[in-house]
Parts: C-alpha cells; structure tokens; sequence
C-alpha cells in the first residue's frame, strides 16, 4: 500500500510558519494544532477523497489544455479585434458524457471555463448532459469529440 503525503496539513504548517516569520518552538506547536484543526473541519466538506491515478495523463493533459488555451486566446482575440470578417457564430452544444466522478467534472469545468471561447452553461446530472455555450460555434460534432477525446477520456483516466 502507498503512503500518501497529506498535503493540506503540510501546506497549512508551511504557510503559518512563513506567515509567524518564525522557527520557534511554540510556532511549530501552534502550526501543527492549526493545520490538524482545519484538516479535520474540511474533512466533512470533501465527502469523497480524490487521488490522480494517472500522473503521466495528468501532465499530458495539462499539456493540451496549455495549448488550448493559448488556440483559444488567439482565435477570440481575432474575433474581438476584428480580424475575422465574418460573425461569430455563438451557441449552444450538448455533449453527452461518461465522466461520472464529481472531481473529474470539476476539472472538466475549469478546462471548459478556461479556455477563452467556451463556458460550461450546465450540467443535467441525471442524463449525464454537459451543455456548453460557445463563442464561435463552426461544427458541433469537432465540439463533442475534442472534448471527449481531449478533455474526458484523459480525466477518466486520471480519476477512473
């Protein structure tokens, strides 16, 4: 079995230790019950642990969303700019999904919400429906499959 490092009680002792501006004893010992209490009030808020299981997809795909990004950046700032001559075409997709784990469609959010151009408009839980307002909708069916084959199947990998 591994061993996980637990990140926020480490995190919550580095941060109060740099805050206090101090090594002394009794900073540890308060940092230490601090970073134990708050640990333990979240650990109500967070029902279910999430752990990558996938490192190498998780970079991958931060990777591809980085260049997204930057696409996305450059295409929106054509349109904005006026260097298109022809009107965006703004709508809606719907994208039927298989990502069922709640933090694999959070993530799946920030991608979506990240990348200029696209807002994730909704989410219908019981029939599994991303619905996603977009900038400049030129073909659905591009839509649905990158964001499928980019965006889901990596995170379906990552969280499983």
């Amino acid at each position: 079995m591994r061993r996980r490092v637990p990140v926020l009680p480490v995190f919550l002792l580095v941060m109060w230790l740099a805050l206090n501006g101090s090594f002394a004893p009794a900073q540890i010992a308060l940092g230490v019950l601090f970073a134990g209490l708050v640990t333990l009030a979240v650990a109500a808020l967070r029902p279910v642990f999430a752990w990558p299981r996938r490192f190498d997809v998780a970079v991958r795909l931060f990777v591809v969303v980085l260049v997204d990004v930057i696409r996305s950046n450059i295409a929106v700032g054509r349109i904005i700019l006026g260097a298109s001559k022809r009107q965006p075409h703004v709508g809606f997709v719907k994208i039927p999904l298989e990502l069922r784990d709640p933090h694999g469609l959070a993530v799946l959010a920030m991608i979506i919400t990240g990348c200029p151009g696209s807002v994730w408009a909704g989410h219908d839980t019981e029939s599994n429906v991303l619905t996603l307002h977009i900038l400049d909708l030129q073909d659905e069916v591009t839509w649905i499959r990158t964001v499928k084959q980019r965006y889901e199947r990596p995170l379906m990998e990552i969280f499983g």
